[in-house]
């Protein structure tokens, strides 16, 4: 088990003996992976991989299920996300509970069993050869834009750090030409927002790509264009019904590789800093089981 005490801000941090206890009644033995970094937390479950262990189960954000992907994308060991951040989107969009103690209890279930079951994830890769796995969803649009700025202030800390990051990003807001290749079709725009969906959701519940669905071999794109500032503060919140993609601004595809090239852009996938662009996303069938 993988374990992000941070994760939600630490609400659910005196969890974790439970869910240790719990995960155990699956009938095999349970080791807490120790790590003190990001990087580090990557390292040890890519380490824990190839010791052969039976399962992995990360307790905490997308943030915490992104670093676990890392090591068990492309494998036969499963995977079991407990929900414990800020943003749940993977555990939620591929049907596990809410709440930490009941999706324990299905991981369990799940290993007593001898049960999982496949979904597709993403591979993300660069001109230079850098590749990573996702989840959830790519954001390489004013959402990673912000995101890129709040990574750089050092103040405010917090959530105010973010808001900051809107309103600045906000007052410089202009479209950007993309230059797209769907399964070899060419798609060239000018935009403010383009996602890449595995699943649905980002962001803690923003429905981005509201028809993904990660076990039909394709990846959603959600390409949204000529907005300013008033229309995007405008439609932003139709993101979370995921009622976006009927404004006429907002186009959607879909396509089992996504060739995504723009200036100035880094994106971020499952909420963690990723490549630059340019970048191919490529669709991956059954790339991890899940302990469902």
């Amino acid at each position: 088990m993988l374990a992000n005490p941070t994760a939600g801000r630490g609400r659910h941090r005196g969890l974790l003996p439970r869910l240790l206890d719990r995960l155990a009644d699956g009938g095999r033995p349970v080791r807490l992976l120790e790590a003190r970094t990001a990087t580090g937390a990557e390292a040890a479950c890519r380490e824990a991989v190839a010791d052969g262990i039976a399962a992995l189960v990360t307790v905490g954000g997308d943030g915490t299920v992104h670093r676990g992907l890392q090591a068990v994308a492309g494998t036969a060991v499963p995977f079991g996300p407990v929900p414990a951040g800020t943003g749940n989107d993977f555990a939620a969009d591929t049907g596990f509970p809410a709440d930490p103690l009941a999706a324990v209890e299905v991981i369990a279930a799940a290993l007593r069993d001898g049960r999982s079951r496949p979904v597709d994830l993403a591979h993300v890769t660069g001109p230079d050869g850098a590749a990573r796995w996702y989840g959830a969803v790519l954001a390489a649009g004013f959402d990673a834009i912000v995101n890129e700025r709040a990574n750089r202030m050092r103040y405010p800390r917090g959530p105010r750090r973010y808001d900051l990051a809107i309103l600045v990003e906000l007052a410089r807001l202009r479209p950007r030409r993309y230059a797209l290749r769907l399964d070899g079709r060419p798609l060239d725009v000018d935009a403010v927002l383009v996602a890449v969906g595995n699943t649905a959701s980002y962001g803690g519940g923003m429905r981005v790509c509201p028809d993904a669905d990660p076990t039909d071999g394709l990846l959603d794109v959600v390409v949204g264009g000529r907005f300013d500032r008033r229309t995007l503060i405008r439609v932003k919140p139709r993101i979370y019904r995921g009622t976006h993609v009927e404004h006429p601004l907002v186009s959607t595809h879909r396509a089992r590789t996504v060739e995504l090239s723009a200036e100035g852009i880094t994106t971020y996938a499952d909420g963690e800093r990723a490549l630059d662009l340019p970048v191919t996303v490529t669709a991956v069938p059954g790339a991890v089981r899940l302990l469902r």
